[in-house]
């Protein structure tokens, strides 16, 4: 059953109620998620502009990660606060009808009033999708804003191994750009996985970093390629250099799976992911 098929929640005292959103997009055409102040066009502006159609107030739509330019989200969850009293599925449909082709609301459900999609998350789930062209490059210039090609033979084992140390709680400084919160993280999984006759990582934890993603993809390719061994992971991490990572991967292979609300659950999480289309 889709969300949203039940009757609304009754509105609080402003009249207003807290919905969850599970949205969907293709990054390629947005400067991210959060709002900018020149009007450029982003994930958030988007969907408020779809609020302000349709009839009624509504908040601001806050989600549970702030992507960059050019990061896709499938299941990206927000909230916003609205006087719309209809059922949830209408609404979904009425605001899918205002929204363009590269996002889209594929969940409304109801959420308690103290609901934060941010500050109430867990952990988040990224995956990055990579595609070793070196023998055959069909497919890669349709798929160009959709995965990384790798242009070179890579020794997926070594990566697997490497990946592994990033595990547990560390000071993440030396896969960050310029970052001012704590840079301590606990990762939950960083696997790489061949799917769909890609190289996929799937990485979860209870925050990252900024480019934190992307740079840890940059140095397993490293490794990959032979630059670095599994076995200077831990050096790499101790360092807190950035200087001594690899470097930032485009944002075109990344993608937001899931914001988790529960502690991390693996069975849970894969159960979570499962049935996203990618």
């Amino acid at each position: 059953m889709r969300e949203g098929h039940a009757e609304p929640a009754p509105p609080s005292a402003t009249g207003k109620r807290r919905l969850r959103l599970t949205l969907e997009f293709d990054g390629t055409g947005f400067l991210g998620w959060q709002r900018q102040a020149g009007g450029e066009r982003t994930v958030q502006a988007t969907v408020e502009g779809a609020f302000a159609a349709l009839p009624g107030e509504h908040s601001s739509v806050l989600a549970a990660g702030r992507t960059d330019a050019g990061v896709h989200a499938l299941a990206m969850v927000a909230h916003v606060d609205t006087t719309w009293t209809q059922p949830n599925e209408k609404l979904r449909l009425a605001l899918n009808a205002h929204l363009p082709p590269d996002v889209k609301v594929v969940g409304v459900a109801d959420a308690a009033p103290d609901f934060e999609a941010q500050f109430h998350c867990l952990y988040r789930r990224y995956l990055y999708r990579m595609r070793v062209v070196r023998d055959d490059p069909r497919g890669i210039a349709i798929q160009r804003e959709r995965v990384l090609a790798v242009h070179r033979h890579v020794d997926l084992g070594a990566m697997e191994a490497a990946a592994r140390h990033l595990l547990g709680t560390h000071d993440f400084s030396t896969f960050a750009t310029q970052e001012t919160r704590s840079t301590v993280r606990t990762v939950h999984l960083c696997e790489l996985r061949l799917e769909r006759g890609e190289v996929r990582l799937h990485i979860a934890a209870d925050g990252f970093l900024r480019n934190m993603v992307r740079t840890v993809v940059g140095t397993l390719l490293w490794v990959g390629k032979g630059k670095l061994a599994p076995s200077d992971m831990p050096g790499l991490i101790a360092a807190r250099d950035r200087r001594r990572a690899g470097h930032n991967v485009g944002p075109q292979g990344l993608y937001f799976a899931e914001a988790g609300y529960a502690p991390w659950d693996p069975v849970a999480s894969e159960r979570a992911v499962r049935d996203l289309v990618v």
